[in-house]
């Protein structure tokens, strides 16, 4: 099916399609409401909610207030309109107000509750909220039928009503910056408070760094410790305190033992991080003060606490909440149209890059069985069922963090040479930081290459060490060097300086030119035998245009510097006459930054290279702005790939729409060019680069487990990529088929389907291929293997 603004000439697929014009939301009533803390990206799922569920044409009610406003009733439940949630994509909080209502824990409260949703013939609830929030909305359902029953006994409704409104449906989606819901890769608000707390971080390292401070960071997680997990891995803090993993018995002396040791290698600074709900191995609390003093009597440093508080809660959400939140807002819509009497209360998850539908009250029962292991304190029992992210997360950061005396190391002979190729991206550096750490803990020797290969051949190679790359996660571009050149023309002065350093290994890290090198080196091993040597590759690109690979580190930093530029561009033009705004971003022939960057930003449009567009299709987007313009709406954003057409430029489309909404709007247009590769990486790409670079690493040392080895089979070329929820080494000989090598894209890209998501929240008419949606499935102790979103954080 192709509509003008939805070409998919570009973007076909060999699977049927299933549209949801099937699935019509016509005679339905859809309430949304935030119960408990608040969380940055609840607006972004609240207005996805909205305009999904007008879209198919049911009709939205906000509840305010949470369950408060819903026993209450009243103004607090009021119709939602396509204009009410314009605006509110980058506000932090939740805008239709949160509370925690002891009423409604009441039989009576639920009953007035219900009440208030028959009035208005609302049957399916969508609650953003932590798990007592979900719990309860569970147990409204279980007792809805009862509670009409009651109603009808109390004349409050007529009888008549029991039927036709016979059964409440429910889906959850989960709203918290702890992360600590069981059942998902990321919660809606983790990665924003893990922005709000990195961005301290990096403030604080430059003052303590100047006065050879250390720092205690008290961070969220009365029953989790994911955010001082993360942020630590992001870091490079030197200790780090959560309540799933207590410290052994004399943590003290090895805590101070560690702080003394890197002081005594030139280190200025050290950071320590400490969940809000750490423990000890009996149940003490362990609280920042604590540390500070124990630091101060042990050790005489100069030690300060800070203490985050709601701080991280604050502020704008992140590109990540916004996208992750407007997806599951469409999937819970999607679900509640699907729904059944005999349909269990689902929670919209994030597994990989993937939506997925779980039974909600296994999602909870899972959730509570952690605190009961840790109650118990069966603590590794407890982060096992954290799930494979979380315990992924804390055997990286144990692996780089504590370095292993010598008379510990493996025995090994294998040399290792790390190098940077292609344009510069954030989170290269926690990449090299972890490929080294991980080399030098198994045991082998690291070499750093200066400015890719054009530095190889011209023999900038040295050793590197653990102390080297000491500071690295939070620094932007490649301290290393970065160069677009093929080892191609200069195939025997590499294989010359590969002898002369008795390199058994490489480590490369970029983006297609990376991926292209690799695809040269594979050609020069006929030819010499220095290149018959295990190879992986770890994609980083702000373009995300790696074949064999959904995400690349970078990608999500450049991402948040076009959202954050965005917010900054539209409220730029609150208070003048309505305007629309034209933007470039980067990419190449690459429309990822583009399309998510408009998911992410609010965008009307975002004209990309692989979906076709003509003169028309413009034409037919000013007209489509122009009448939202008509309404209440004050502002237009625009994004194009930079490119997108040859013809369709830039100056073109901003021309077009200046003379095409003359009266109505006017035009201003922004480049944003390399602002994109620059700035500290995001949370996102220095926990993606961390752990996907030590995965890298770990493959190379199995190849070579005792020195050097005669490596030839394509099996020994390898791309580590992360392929829907899942982290796999592929052979880059196998990804050519899969590969436009003319646009140096892959030939299918995973977010094209975001893309008519992106359309229906600008009020585009389009189809929506649902094939893909979320299906209902059960928990698993163990996801499958390496899923990560973040190796999604």
């Amino acid at each position: 099916m192709v509509r003008r603004g939805c070409a998919w000439s570009r973007a076909t697929s060999a699977k049927p399609k299933i549209f949801f014009e099937n699935l019509s939301g016509a005679g339905k009533a859809i309430a949304v409401l935030t119960s408990g803390g608040d969380a940055q990206g609840m607006n972004a799922a609240v207005r996805a909610v909205v305009r999904m569920g007008l879209y198919v044409g049911a009709k939205v009610y906000f509840i305010h207030e949470g369950y408060q406003g819903m026993v209450d009733g009243g103004e607090n439940i009021r119709e939602a309109t396509w204009e009410s949630v314009s605006s509110m994509l980058q506000v932090g909080g939740t805008v239709i107000g949160s509370a925690r209502c002891k009423e409604f824990r009441s039989h009576e409260g639920r009953l007035k509750a219900a009440h208030n949703l028959v009035q208005r013939g609302i049957t399916n609830l969508c609650v953003i909220g932590g798990d007592g929030s979900l719990t309860g909305a569970n147990l409204f359902r279980e007792e809805w039928s009862g509670l009409l029953n009651e109603l009808v006994e109390q004349g409050v409704i007529e009888a008549e009503s029991v039927q036709k409104y016979s059964a409440l449906h429910i889906v959850g989606m989960v709203g918290s910056i702890d992360n600590d819901f069981c059942g998902t890769d990321m919660t809606i608000g983790t990665d924003s408070a893990l922005h709000r707390i990195i961005e301290v971080v990096d403030a604080i390292m430059t003052t303590a760094q100047s006065h050879q401070r250390t720092f205690v960071l008290e961070v969220m997680g009365r029953h989790c410790g994911y955010l001082a997990l993360v942020s630590a891995l992001a870091c490079g803090a030197d200790w780090v305190l959560i309540p799933e993993m207590p410290p052994e018995d004399g943590w003290e002396d090895k805590m101070c033992q560690k702080l003394s040791a890197t002081r005594s290698r030139g280190t200025r600074l050290n950071i320590i991080i400490v969940a809000e709900g750490a423990i000890d191995r009996h149940g003490k609390p362990i609280t920042s003060s604590y540390v500070k003093e124990l630091v101060v009597k042990c050790l005489g440093f100069d030690t300060r606490v800070t203490i985050l508080g709601h701080v991280q809660r604050g502020g704008t959400p992140s590109a990540f909440d916004r996208i992750l939140a407007s997806r599951m807002g469409v999937e819970a819509v999607l679900a509640l149209l699907e729904t059944t009497a005999n349909t269990p209360a689902c929670v919209v998850s994030l597994s990989g890059n993937q939506s997925v539908r779980l039974p909600l009250m296994e999602c909870v029962q899972m959730t509570q069985e952690v605190q009961k292991a840790m109650d118990q304190k069966r603590f590794e029992e407890a982060v096992k069922l954290r799930g494979r992210s979380f315990e992924n997360n804390l055997k990286t950061y144990k692996l780089l963090a504590h370095r292993k005396p010598e008379s510990e190391l493996p025995v090994s002979n294998f040399n290792v040479a790390v190098l940077n190729v292609g344009a510069p991206a954030a989170g290269m550096n926690a990449a090299v930081r972890s490929a080294v750490r991980v080399g030098i803990s198994e045991g082998h020797k690291m070499f750093a290459v200066s400015d890719g290969f054009e530095g190889f051949y011209k023999g900038q190679i040295k050793e590197i060490k653990w102390a080297d790359v000491g500071g690295w996660t939070g620094q932007g571009g490649s301290l290393l060097g970065t160069k677009r050149t093929l080892p191609a023309k200069h195939v025997d002065k590499i294989a010359e300086q590969m002898r002369k350093h008795n390199i058994n290994a490489l480590l490369v890290i970029g983006g297609f030119e990376a991926f292209l090198s690799l695809l040269e080196l594979l050609m020069a091993r006929g030819k010499y035998d220095e290149f018959c040597v295990p190879m992986a590759m770890v994609p980083a690109t702000v373009s995300n245009n790696v074949p064999g690979s959904d995400l690349s580190i970078g990608a999500d930093t450049a991402l948040n510097a076009i959202t954050t530029t965005c917010d900054r561009i539209k409220q730029s033009a609150s208070g003048t006459k309505r305007r629309v705004f034209i933007i470039e971003t980067m990419g190449g022939y690459c429309g990822y930054l583009a399309t998510v960057g408009g998911l992410a930003a609010g965008a009307d449009a975002a004209y990309i290279y692989e979906e076709s567009f003509d003169i028309r299709d413009l034409q037919a987007n000013v007209e489509h702005l122009t009448e939202k313009m008509k309404t209440s709406i004050q502002r237009g954003l625009v994004l194009r790939n930079e490119n997108s057409n040859e013809n369709y430029t830039t100056d073109f489309i901003y021309q077009l729409y200046t003379e095409e909404g003359k009266g109505v709007f006017d035009c201003r247009k922004n480049v944003l060019g390399h602002m994109q590769q620059g700035g500290a990486p995001s949370p996102f790409d220095r926990n993606f680069g961390t752990k996907i670079s030590a995965k890298a690493m770990q493959w190379v040392s199995k190849k070579g487990p005792g020195g050097r080895v005669f490596a030839n089979t394509e099996d020994s070329c390898c791309l580590l990529g992360m392929r829907r929820r899942a982290l796999i080494f592929q052979p880059v000989v196998q990804l050519k088929d899969e590969t436009d090598f003319v646009h140096r894209i892959p030939k299918e890209q995973w977010w094209l389907k975001l893309r008519p998501l992106m359309k229906i929240l600008a009020k585009y008419k389009t189809s929506y291929d649902v094939s893909d949606s979320g299906q209902l499935e059960h928990v698993v102790h163990n996801r499958p293997k390496e899923s990560d979103a973040s190796v999604a954080m």
